[in-house]
């Protein structure tokens, strides 16, 4: 969004790679910097930045959404993932531990889960039930979709920090597979975040693979290798 050159690297290993044991994370130069508050902080002393163009009022509500996504999208996301049952057996554990041997698969699949169930507990979430987490979703999807309207972003016409936080949450909901439909429904209930998330991905993924690609084509034409 900022259209900063950038290389995606796929690790299985990326959350030991990161300082803060968490992911994103970029590498530039010799700094690793991770997490999205600390990387928009690190591109803004850089010079750039999404939501200059917002007045203070704006800013603090930009925040505001900001924490109420990480309190209720990115926690729902780890109940579901690691404190549903079902879940767990069928898809978390098999997925966590596909890149290692066993048994290192199992012991790090079940040392993810006990961190999990202990924030879960430290922050209130141990004791909801699945039905109650899901409600949780649909009131923060409710709000993010009043916010939104008819807009293409929160603010208008130019995207900023919370769109690159609520695409990455609400994308991950809808493509990433569960054992049952029940959290990505409760996004679909919402048209114009589903249609967010499609243009985001449009604008800023598929016509930026498509521009690679034509680049690469055009190197590979005149001698260069694609590197």
């Amino acid at each position: 969004m900022c259209n900063l050159p950038v290389q995606v690297v796929c690790r299985a290993n990326a959350e030991y790679m990161s300082p803060s044991g968490k992911v994103p994370f970029i590498r530039v130069g010799n700094q690793v910097v991770s997490e999205l508050g600390p990387i928009v902080q690190f591109v803004k002393a850089k010079g750039h930045s999404l939501s200059d163009g917002l007045d203070e009022v704006q800013k603090a509500e930009m925040k505001a959404y900001m924490e109420l996504v990480n309190n209720m999208l990115l926690t729902a996301e780890l109940y579901l993932q690691w404190c549903d049952g079902t879940t767990v057996e069928e898809i978390t554990h098999p997925r966590y531990g596909s890149p290692y041997p066993w048994p290192l698969n199992r012991i790090l699949a079940y040392q993810k889960q006990w961190e999990v169930k202990r924030k879960m507990k430290a922050i209130g979430w141990a004791g909801k039930s699945l039905e109650q987490v899901l409600e949780d979703v649909d009131q923060c999807c409710q709000a993010l979709s009043q916010r939104l309207g008819t807009q293409p972003y929160f603010f208008n016409k130019q995207p900023t920090e919370l769109d690159a936080l609520v695409f990455g949450h609400l994308f991950t909901i809808l493509t990433t597979q569960l054992t049952s439909d029940e959290l990505s429904e409760k996004v679909k209930n919402y048209s114009n975040l589903v249609a967010f998330c499609r243009r985001i991905e449009q604008h800023y993924f598929e016509d930026h693979d498509k521009d690679s690609s034509a680049s690469a084509a055009s190197k590979s034409s005149k001698g260069y290798l694609p590197s």
